[in-house]
């Protein structure tokens, strides 16, 4: 892997640490899984989602509100994916 890949996916997987405890859980899982085994259009999208606030990013995670980018959607069927989010998802708010 090339320097400039490397960091940025550790730049990625810290931005992925958040305030809602969920959300640490859901993007934790989602890294153990793919590892540094993405490809670049899956960064890109995943960068767009970490823009996102932490409350408006689990409202999309948590399947309660929808992208209207289908690419985007993709990923957040891969986070939603995630063992007991469900649990999450009805447990917050």
């Amino acid at each position: 892997m090339d320097e400039a890949r490397r960091v940025r996916i550790g730049r990625l997987r810290w931005h992925c640490r958040r305030a809602l405890l969920e959300l640490d859980i859901v993007f934790q899982r989602f890294w153990g899984e793919v590892g540094d085994d993405i490809d670049e259009s899956t960064l890109d999208l995943m960068e767009g989602l970490l823009a996102e606030e932490d409350h408006d990013l689990w409202e999309l995670v948590s399947g309660r509100r929808q992208s209207e980018d289908p690419a985007q959607q993709r990923l957040l069927a891969r986070l939603q994916a995630t063992p007991n989010l469900n649990t999450f998802a009805t447990e917050r708010h």
